[in-house]
């Protein structure tokens, strides 16, 4: 009796993409459901009974509690995260104003150091002094 030599494996193109499709369901599925989790704690508005309770649910029933949570509290989930980000970009708004500072450049510092000649605060020595720093 003769022996076959299987060359390739049997997996249809059809098999490939269906095995693909699951895995990546299941990697968004994994991804809501640590979002939900993290936003029941994150979430301001519920006591702690009620934190417990969505945990177990989503515990216990994973793909029910997730997708009750999200039709139940999908909204003020979508609130918090706009408020995050809102208070993200405050806060690097800030901290560019504050690193780049608002001078305006050597223009605005030359024009200062002319005003104050003017009013006879800084002498022309003082003012060329100034200038010569500001320039270098």
């Amino acid at each position: 009796m003769e022996t076959m030599t299987v060359l390739a494996y049997d997996y249809p193109v059809l098999g490939a993409f269906l095995t693909m499709m699951f895995f990546f369901v299941w990697i968004v599925w994994l991804f809501l459901l640590f979002r939900v989790v993290i936003d029941v704690f994150r979430s301001d508005d519920m006591g702690g009974f009620a934190k417990v309770l969505w945990l177990v649910f989503v515990i216990f029933l994973p793909y029910l509690g997730v997708f009750v949570y999200l039709i139940a509290r999908g909204h003020k989930m979508t609130e918090r995260d706009i408020a995050q980000a809102q208070a993200q970009k405050a806060s690097m708004d800030e901290y560019v104003r504050t690193v780049a500072g608002s001078s305006g450049g050597v223009a605005a510092e030359l024009e200062k150091l002319a005003a104050l000649k003017d009013q006879g605060v800084l002498t022309q020595a003082e003012f060329d002094q100034q200038k010569a720093q500001l320039l270098a």
